[in-house]
């Protein structure tokens, strides 16, 4: 592998380049070798150049500026894993050789400091490294029903990886992660905001609340602690209540209630892609009956701060192997087009060059071009046919329709469809039929199709051997309750080395005249069937190919026995 540039977020989410030697531009325009279609990115913004064994970006005095790992840069070297961001673009550079979701608008409200709900202050901030100090030291003695559950940090964390590790999906994954605070922390209301990546704003994902609590207004956020989270990277613990002693249980407290939050930042790998935002409330009754009493500790702001972290690192994952996804799909969709542009162009050329002679025969009044042309035409017109009918069998997923029939008549009239072709190759086509063939439930269409690319391969093997054939037979095997389909040619084999790629898409062994769709296609169908395809085959002596399926007999109940039959005459 050589080393690259994979975009991980961004417009251009899943695009990788390979990178060369010499010197490589990247921007909007079009011209550089690295194109990103982000409107913050200048035409020409920057330069990827070789220099020894290491590449060096420089920026080209770009409106935005060029970043690596989160500082901008004029010239740096980089290095397996850096984080190069251009405009809203994130890309990631390896070096081998080196070392639908829930619209939570009407529930969160994000208010303004100067908002006359929003009383809270900062009563600790707390760092990434701070907060992972968790790992070392023992929680606090559990407070609160709901904390007696919770048994140690290091089980919390683990129950938290669990949860990452066996989800995919983004928004299953924030709702899992709210439960199990839910099940940790005594809290009332919660939610979970991610960074939007084009707009570079928080957008409420997953909303939580516990039983009991009212739901019918707003979730009301501290615009003033979600920025100073995002901006900052430090988590905070926030509360309404006043460490001045003439704060007590009076009128003032008794109509607003007392608030406690939590608000941490969701830092992965490559930034921060979201907030995790807890909060609780007591009512008046409550304070009157309890007194305004601490439910949120700098130990909760810990394993906050810790849970987050995970959180984080679980949606870059999934998020980098959507990207992923995405670019062996385009990456797919790209072969597929030019594999069966090149191969409908040389068919439509065939058919172009039998229109010409039939129009010239019109013209000369002479049937026998006019017939020649008539020939071309047809055999394109068969092959563009059968190419769309592979396309069709190949791509989709489907389930054999079995009906009761003779094997042999479907074999035979691949036979019979062929043997036109066999003639016009000069190759012999024998045929033997299993005199005990029963009647047995498969689909003959699929069949028929799985057996006609088998038999055109090996006339198409033999087109240039001398005394060139192929026979085809069927075997039944009633102690193995299987079916045989056999075709054997004399051609020109296949190599010992290019055995395991005959069953691979778009690989063909013809050259021009194969499309790569044929033995997949075989393949395909026989293991609908519950069967496979057997290969034998020397370079210059020849190929064998079985074909084999289970017997299974038309029993009137509607089972799938195998059959078995006396077959003694």
């Amino acid at each position: 592998m050589s080393p690259s540039l994979f975009v991980i977020s961004g417009r251009d989410q899943g695009a990788k380049f390979e990178l060369e030697d010499g010197m490589m531009g990247l921007g909007r325009d079009s011209s550089n070798f690295i194109q990103v279609h982000d409107t913050e990115v200048s035409r020409r913004h920057a330069e990827i150049r070789r220099e020894g064994q290491f590449y060096t970006v420089i920026d080209l005095d770009s409106s935005n500026g060029t970043y690596v790992n989160g500082n901008r840069v004029e010239r740096h070297t980089l290095a397996s894993g850096d984080r190069l961001q251009v405009g809203s673009t994130l890309i990631l550079f390896t070096d081998p050789g080196d070392s639908p979701s829930e619209d939570l608008s009407d529930k969160i409200d994000i208010v303004l400091r100067s908002h006359t709900s929003d009383n809270s202050r900062i009563v600790r901030s707390m760092s990434q490294e701070e907060g992972s100090a968790i790992f070392q030291e023992p929680l606090a003695p559990p407070r609160g029903a709901r904390l007696d559950h919770a048994r140690s940090n290091l089980q919390i964390m683990y129950r938290t990886t669990l949860a990452v590790s066996h989800t995919q999906d983004i928004d299953q994954l924030l709702t899992r992660i709210m439960q199990l605070i839910f099940d940790w922390v005594e809290a009332d209301r919660g939610c979970v905001m991610l960074m939007n990546e084009e707009t570079k704003q928080l957008e409420p994902k997953v909303h939580h609340h516990r039983q009991g609590i009212a739901t019918d207004g707003k979730l009301v956020i501290s615009r003033t602690i979600l920025d100073r989270v995002t901006h900052s990277g430090e988590g905070v613990r926030t509360s309404d209540a006043r460490d001045d002693d003439r704060w007590t249980p009076a009128v003032s407290i008794l109509k607003m209630g007392v608030r406690e939050a939590i608000c941490v930042p969701m830092q992965g790998r490559y930034g921060m892609v979201g907030v995790i935002y807890i909060d609780t409330s007591l009512s008046p009754q409550n304070i009157v009956q309890e007194g305004v009493a601490q439910r949120f500790t700098d130990e909760h702001l810990k394993l906050m701060i810790a849970i987050a972290h995970q959180a984080a690192l679980a949606v870059e994952d999934t998020r980098y192997h959507q990207a992923m996804v995405q670019a062996e799909r385009l990456a797919a969709v790209g072969q597929t087009i030019a594999t069966l542009s090149h191969h409908i162009k040389n068919i439509l050329q065939g058919i172009r060059g039998g229109s010409y002679l039939i129009e010239m025969g019109l013209s000369a009044h002479d049937e026998a071009v006019v017939r020649k042309g008539w020939g071309m035409v047809e055999r394109n017109q068969n092959k563009i046919s059968s190419l769309v009918m592979d396309m069709l069998t190949f791509s989709k997923e489907r389930e054999p329709e079995p009906v009761a029939g003779d094997l042999n008549v479907t074999v035979a009239e691949v036979i019979e469809l062929m043997q036109t072709r066999a003639n016009e190759l000069d190759v012999a086509l024998d045929w033997h039929g299993a005199p005990d063939m029963p009647q047995t439930l498969f689909d003959p269409e699929a069949i028929h199709r799985a057996v006609l690319n088998v038999v055109t391969n090996a006339l198409d093997a033999c087109e240039k051997q001398p005394e060139g054939r192929v026979t085809v037979s069927t075997v039944y095997l009633p102690n193995d309750k299987l079916l045989q389909i056999i075709v054997q040619d004399n051609g020109v084999g296949i190599p010992a080395e290019d055995m395991e790629k005959i069953f691979t898409i778009f690989v063909s062994q013809k050259g021009n005249r194969g499309t790569g769709l044929g033995l997949p296609v075989s393949q395909k169908i026989l293991k609908e069937h519950g069967g496979r395809i057997r290969v034998e085959s020397q370079a210059g002596a020849g190929s064998r190919f079985i074909l084999e399926l289970p017997a299974v007999a038309p029993d009137a109940s509607g089972s799938d026995e195998a059959l078995q039959v006396d077959t003694m005459h």
